[in-house]
């Protein structure tokens, strides 16, 4: 067998963190796991897993991703729902059964969610995008609801997405704080009859007062690299004509304003950047998981939100956008036509900014 490449390496030693890390986690659980431990078990010295992760909460972050990611492959036990209502049930259906049971064992791998909620509390790094990343989830489950309902229906269903989340995310704590006291097939009932629930949710224009953000003409390249849609789980048409959103995690539910406002047959993407990648990252990618999974399994195609979500840890899609200077509060809007980039903004407010200026006639639309 030939010698490994340096990236080679970097590859297998990265998985083999990742393994010893999930054995560590479910064996002690989070706060009693060590380092030293995870690198005892991966036959790594200590420096080698701090070479791929900054520390432990992001090994946990990272650990918790990659599950979510692979669990999001499809339930046999469950079938996409034809109105709202079923698929909002198939929905919960999807994520009871990931629940832990109360014949796992206290440690298991089952468990290896248990600290990640205090975990994320205990710092105002990981609060405020934790947050916004419940209302991304909430945009999107929303989104395919609202597509699932019979055409003369209209509204906003995303409050009823976020009721939704919340009594699924609860019972995702008390599965795991109080084994068996959660009924998971009558919390998939009580999901079910949130869909028929009218609670006057209406959207909102932002007022423009508000807006500090300008669409402005640009005639520029748009060459982004290869990417995934983390809501389909395939390859993102990021040259397709559209709205793409460079969102830092404090600004996320900001994409909102571009959905609403472009026509419905316009595209928008939403690339999700952070300021601290080697932490945030990973929990971006898990509670992005979470609902995306479930919505690939519970809503046909035809219902998935026309809403495409784009992890960018390394800023590659961001600088392509012209978007070097990259924190969690970056809120950068582009319009793409014709494989090129024909208006931005910046600030708050861009999203709403570009995706409403062929509707002011600030931009001439591309053809």
């Amino acid at each position: 067998m030939g010698r490994l490449s340096r990236a080679e390496t970097q590859r297998r030693n990265r998985a083999r963190v990742l393994a010893a890390a999930r054995a560590e986690f479910a064996e002690r659980g989070f706060r009693d796991a060590k380092i030293d431990g995870i690198a005892e078990r991966a036959e790594l010295t200590r420096g080698a897993v701090y070479s791929n992760f900054p520390g432990k909460r992001a090994l946990y972050f990272s650990v918790l991703a990659e599950d979510a990611e692979r669990a999001s492959g499809g339930s046999p036990a469950v079938q996409p729902g034809r109105t709202a209502r079923e698929a909002l049930g198939a929905f919960a259906r999807a994520w009871v059964t990931r629940l832990p049971l109360v014949a796992d064992p206290g440690h298991g791998a089952a468990r290896l969610g248990t600290e990640l909620l205090p975990e994320i509390l205990a710092d105002e790094l990981t609060r405020l995008p934790f947050a916004q990343l419940l209302k991304l989830d909430a945009i999107l489950l929303g989104l395919a609801l609202e597509r699932s309902r019979p055409a003369p229906r209209s509204g906003r269903m995303v409050r009823v997405a976020e009721t939704a989340l919340t009594t699924l995310q609860g019972a995702s704590r008390l599965a795991a704080a109080a084994p068996g006291f959660v009924e998971p097939f009558d919390v998939v009932r009580a999901c079910e009859r949130l869909a028929d629930l009218d609670l006057g949710d209406r959207w909102p224009p932002p007022h423009t007062g508000h807006i500090r953000a300008r669409s402005r003409p640009a005639d520029g390249p748009w060459s982004p690299p290869p990417a995934v849609d983390a809501v389909r789980g395939e390859p993102a048409d990021l040259v397709a004509d559209g709205v793409v959103a460079i969102l830092g995690l404090h600004r996320l539910a900001a994409v909102e304003e571009a959905v609403r406002a472009v026509p419905p047959e316009t595209g928008v993407t939403a690339v999700l950047v952070t300021g601290a990648p080697g932490e945030l990252a990973p929990l971006a990618r898990l509670v992005v998981a979470e609902v995306c999974g479930g919505l690939r399994e519970a809503f046909p195609p035809a219902a998935w939100p026309r809403l495409r979500v784009v992890h960018d840890p390394s800023g590659t899609v961001a600088a392509a956008a012209g978007v070097t200077a990259i924190s969690d509060a970056t809120e950068t809007a582009v319009r793409v036509a014709g494989g090129r980039i024909t208006a931005r903004a910046e600030g708050y407010g861009a999203c709403h900014a570009v995706a409403s200026a062929d509707r002011r006639a600030d931009v001439p639309r591309t053809r």
